[in-house]
């Protein structure tokens, strides 16, 4: 039965009984008395019919027992009592389906973001086209106010982005050429020439709202718990109505007994709290691959952080070169850079841009690459043999390194810098420094998960111990463990987790893949790997931001907190409920009113958690998804 018809017979049934008080007043008790039946009958049937679906399906629902209780009503002549019951039960059905919708508002907004028309460029036209019939490799148009309509790479034009529906930020960012964009993102100002990359179902807007309806469909232990309580308690509450009705012979009182034990509350007391938060992370770019992640969340009390691009910003710079030998700067520069275009470390990534800053981009092909997992490379580049990486690389390949440039690259490490040592004819020539910026918000993400009772935060990384300490020191983390191999990370994880601990890692979603799978839950910074965090982690942070961390954290201990207030709630209002029917103080259309607004109230308890803002900063306060909508409307 859809929400209308629902409704629609709702109405009907409150008709009827306002006219069976109308003909009640007017001294006319067989009218009445047709009244009250229709208005059962009118009410009773669905719900009748769903009680029989369950029944096929081997199921005793909430329903059943109402109908028991209505057709027990009838045969005794209480057709007051029968007419109000199915009219209460109905009317507060159709209220929870209402006041439900509220809990699912930010998935919806996401969805009405979704892009609905596209301008690309075809054999020289431009043409308007549904955005599901961009194709990859299309050339896309996009003007102030317009909305991206593919993931894709800017090729030319410059613009400022509002990202809210990616990554919950409404603050713009600039994009130029050869930035990335994202489906369901509404250029500000600018113009933009788009080549789309992934299409339709593909985009990473449109797995977003996957997830999130995946994840707001999954169940949590506690709602499987419940699930099975009420398999067990409805058919429990049938027998013991009958033996009730044993001991006392008064079918009123066992008819009240049935339609007040009913579990509705209980039943949806854990699922609407699910739904609501994970709709509150969606508002705010985190993604909870499900109601288990939520409550796995809440219980950690070990944090374990990567460093280079989770606790630092990931977008490293080269501050100096050191050489050493006959090479300059600028010619150890271009070597190294063309063997570190083989390599998708970010370290190496940083070595080539730094190179076509300076202007050089014809960049040699490196031959006879060897990636050293974790630890460098070694290349040859224009008949130069060269091993750039750590220490321990070259170390491992017999190359000495001076105590001088051992003492300079100790004291550019201390700096807070990491040190790439580059080997050229197996005599070392130069260190790179690299400098990675710890993220602005990093101090106050960390202080806010020790406000909301994580224990230890401990920092993993492959870098080395100098850099790590530096960064370690300045956001007050309890251990710092460096220069470890993907590996270790691994091991590292599980001997917390054997300690007794209840472990969160947070890493980009790519080298630390292995530690995020193998922590009790998994955080991925999403904007730097999308694709690989999105597989990988429980939950991902979309705008690439530790505050959406400590407000994932936050909420999801909330929103457990919240699910437990419901539970023991829906408890305690059946338990005073059957009290009162066993004391002769509650009756069965007082019963049942009761009984539905308790249900409501569950729901209402549960909506607070869609307007919840833990204590981080959220740029612009609350209502990033409501800007987004305003903007794209004024567009």
């Amino acid at each position: 039965m859809t929400g209308k018809q629902k409704a629609r017979i709702t109405a009907v049934t409150g008709g009827l009984l306002a006219l069976a008080l109308v003909f009640h007043v007017l001294g006319e008790p067989q009218l009445n008395r047709l009244a009250l039946i229709a208005a059962t009958v009118i009410a009773g049937t669905p719900i009748a019919v769903k009680a029989f679906q369950a029944l096929r399906m081997k199921a005793f629902s909430i329903e059943l027992l109402v109908t028991i209780a209505v057709v027990g009503a009838l045969f005794i002549g209480e057709y007051t009592e029968s007419a109000a019951v199915t009219f209460l039960f109905l009317f507060g059905a159709y209220l929870e389906a209402r006041t439900l919708e509220k809990t699912r508002s930010s998935l919806k907004s996401l969805i009405d973001m979704a892009p609905q028309e596209a301008t690309v460029r075809r054999g020289g036209e431009e043409l308007i086209i549904p955005a599901d019939e961009v194709e990859e490799g299309d050339l896309v148009i996009i003007r102030s106010g317009g909305k991206i309509p593919a993931d894709g790479r800017i090729v030319g034009g410059r613009a400022h982005l509002n990202e809210a529906a990616i990554t919950g930020e409404s603050k713009p960012a600039g994009k130029r050429a050869g930035d990335p964009v994202f489906s369901g993102t509404v250029l500000d100002s600018g113009y933009l020439e788009v080549a789309a990359e992934k299409v339709g179902d593909d985009t990473t807007f449109a797995r977003i709202i996957e997830l999130v309806e995946e994840a707001q469909d999954s169940k949590t232990k506690t709602q499987k718990f419940l699930e099975k309580f009420a398999n067990v308690y409805t058919p429990g509450i049938v027998v013991l109505a009958a033996a009730v009705w044993l001991f006392t012979r008064n079918i009123e009182l066992t008819l009240t007994f049935l339609v007040i034990a009913c579990p509705g509350a209980l039943v949806i007391s854990a699922p609407v709290s699910v739904v609501a938060g994970i709709g509150n992370g969606a508002r705010h770019g985190v993604l909870f691959k499900g109601g288990e992640s939520v409550e796995k969340l809440a219980k950690i009390d070990t944090v374990v952080f990567d460093k280079t691009g989770t606790l630092t910003k990931g977008r490293p710079e080269v501050s100096a070169i050191d050489v050493f030998g006959r090479f300059d700067a600028e010619e150890l520069l271009k070597l190294v850079a063309a063997a570190e275009t083989a390599s998708e470390h970010h370290l190496g990534r940083t070595i080539v841009e730094e190179a076509k800053r300076s202007g050089l981009a014809q960049l040699e092909r490196p031959e006879q690459v060897e990636i050293v997992k974790g630890h460098g490379l070694t290349a040859v580049v224009g008949g130069t043999n060269l091993v750039v990486g750590t220490r321990r690389l070259l170390h491992g390949r017999g190359i000495d390194i001076p105590a001088e440039a051992e003492r300079l690259a100790v004291d550019r490490e201390k700096a807070g810098n990491t040190v790439v040592f580059a080997a050229c004819r197996g005599v070392l020539c130069g260190l790179f420094s690299i400098a990675d910026q710890i993220r602005p918000e990093a101090a106050g993400a960390v202080r806010e998960l020790r406000r909301n009772g994580v224990k230890e935060i401990v920092m993993l990384t492959g870098d080395n111990r100098h850099a790590a300490d530096h960064v370690a020191r300045r956001l007050g983390l309890d251990a710092v463990h460096s220069e470890l191999l993907p590996e270790d990370k691994v091991r590292f994880v599980k001997k917390l987790k054997e300690d007794g601990r209840r472990v969160a890692m947070a890493g980009d979603g790519i080298n630390d893949a292995p530690a995020i799978a193998t922590a009790d839950i998994g955080l991925a910074m999403g904007e730097g790997g999308t694709d690989i965090s999105m597989e990988t982690a429980d939950i991902v942070l979309m705008a690439d931001r530790l505050d959406q961390f400590a407000h994932a954290h936050a909420l999801a201990k909330t929103t457990v907190r919240n699910m437990k207030q419901n539970t023991w709630f829906a408890v305690g209002t059946v338990a005073l409920l059957l009290a009162g029917v066993l004391l002769g103080k509650v009756f069965l259309a007082s019963g049942m009113l009761i009984h539905e607004l308790s249900v409501l109230l569950v729901i209402l308890n549960a909506i607070r958690l869609v307007r919840y803002e833990s204590g981080r900063r959220v740029d612009e306060g609350a209502g990033n998804v409501r800007k987004l909508r305003r903007a794209a409307e004024h567009a």
